[in-house]
């Protein structure tokens, strides 16, 4: 018997991303359309709260929760598909964000979103650390790699999920900015059926 399909969508966005970003207004804009309760929240930096936060979204998702996520955002949610046993997408995740965090303690970010001001510190990369599956159940989950992503290794994550239901889009860089074309194949791998197509994403004020 084929699985229920997803009772809602949990989009998960990259580090220093937001909720205004082009991917989670396709987001929002394709769950719109199949009439699927969806959220995209704008997660705090440090890794612990925003996975906290993660967790509580989901209580207001139903049962069975489809979860998306972007780079840093496709770590997040596969420590959550992880700790839930739910199907999830993952969009250029990060394989070793503990490693990739290590190179920019001290270093200064503002978040054009919010207008947030950071510094990296050593403990975000000991909470990544700590957060890290021991091992991911690759039959879970969807990956959307670009080949030539300039800032993680597509090569990294085809390794850790191998066994994943893997597309990957030639010459596609770290932005992903096809993703609307994927949009029907995001929303089948919860079992909705979203039809080829533009779908019209909401202006929002910078």
């Amino acid at each position: 018997m084929a699985p229920l399909p997803a009772s809602g969508l949990l989009y998960l966005h990259g580090f220093n991303s937001g909720y205004g970003s082009p991917k989670a207004a396709l987001m929002r804009a394709a769950c719109a359309k199949v009439a699927l309760p969806c959220e995209t929240p704008q997660l705090p930096h440090r890794p612990a709260a925003a996975l906290k936060m993660a967790e509580a979204l989901l209580k207001a998702l139903g049962p069975r929760p489809l979860l998306v996520g972007s780079s840093m955002g496709g770590f997040l949610v596969t420590c959550l598909a992880e700790r839930r046993g739910l199907p999830a997408v993952l969009v250029n995740p990060a394989v070793r964000p503990a490693r990739l965090v290590e190179e920019w303690v001290g270093e200064v970010f503002v978040n054009e979103h919010t207008g947030e001001r950071f510094v990296i510190e050593t403990a975000h990369r000991e909470e990544l650390v700590e957060l890290t599956p021991q091992r991911v159940c690759p039959e879970r989950y969807l990956l959307l790699l670009g080949t030539a992503d300039e800032t993680l290794d597509p090569a990294d994550a085809f390794a850790l999920y191998r066994g994943a239901r893997t597309i990957l889009h030639p010459g596609g860089d770290h932005v992903f900015g096809m993703l609307e074309s994927y949009l029907p194949a995001v929303l089948a791998h919860g079992g909705h059926y979203l039809p080829p197509g533009r779908v019209v994403t909401e202006v929002l004020e910078q």
